[in-house]
């Protein structure tokens, strides 16, 4: 109880304060993760709207691979990231493992088919009846497309909040490509691992408390994005 106890009023000292240290590791995971997420919006919010609109061979296939790869394990994800970027790898001329960017990829690689995949679900879940009105009410069919994600915004919106709770928790890939690096890779989850390897727990409670902080807004935004804000209050 006292390591406990102790360990808590050090880690608030250090986000009290301010810590240098302490918050770049946090400004790195933010980074990272939102810059990932980012890419994987991008790229999976038309692709799985393309799956769900769209009829074309191996489609079920195609949806069936998303939706496997939403539980895909992070550091089978590191292992394919770090083999591609590996000295031996197709794209090892780059020089990218070890570095932000090489984590960034692995999270991205994580994070895209939960948001193409929950996307799609999303958007095959509107009624017909917007797509077919739209296209009554003179819509080409592009735009009748646009309509009918736009019915599914909050849901689409959902999708890519879960997929930056996921990447913000992710550990195992990141340290695969990244390295762990103080200063330069060290995001808050390895920081925690690491720290608490070495019996420094003033720092991986306070980087603890911020993740914990992190997953808590990632939670109100999911609820607000699934319709509840007006019962945030009462629940």
């Amino acid at each position: 109880m006292d390591t406990i106890s102790q360990g808590t009023s050090e880690a608030l000292t250090l986000l009290v304060s301010l810590d240098p240290g302490l918050y770049s590791i946090i400004l790195l995971s933010l980074k990272v993760s939102c810059t990932a997420v980012f890419i994987s919006t991008i790229l999976g919010v038309p692709a799985g709207a393309f799956c769900a609109l769209r009829r074309f061979p191996g489609r079920q296939a195609v949806i069936a691979a998303l939706n496997t790869l939403m539980g895909l394990p992070p550091v089978v994800a590191g292992l394919v990231v770090y083999l591609f970027l590996s000295r031996s790898g197709p794209f090892g001329f780059m020089g990218l493992l070890y570095s932000p960017s090489a984590m960034v990829m692995a999270q991205s690689v994580i994070a895209l088919p939960i948001v193409a995949a929950l996307t799609r679900s999303s958007v095959a879940s509107v009624d017909p009846a917007v797509r077919e009105t739209a296209i009554t009410l003179g819509a080409s069919g592009a735009a009748a497309d646009r309509r009918v994600v736009a019915e599914a915004r909050q849901m689409v919106f959902a999708g890519i909040i879960a997929g930056f709770g996921r990447t913000m928790a992710e550990v195992g890939a990141v340290l695969m490509v990244g390295g762990n690096i103080a200063g330069y890779t060290r995001v808050m989850t390895t920081a925690i691992a690491m720290e608490t390897g070495k019996g420094s727990f003033a720092t991986a409670i306070a980087l603890g408390i911020v993740l914990l902080m992190v997953a808590f807004a990632v939670n109100i935004l999911l609820h607000l994005a699934q319709g509840g804000a007006r019962t945030w209050a009462w629940r």
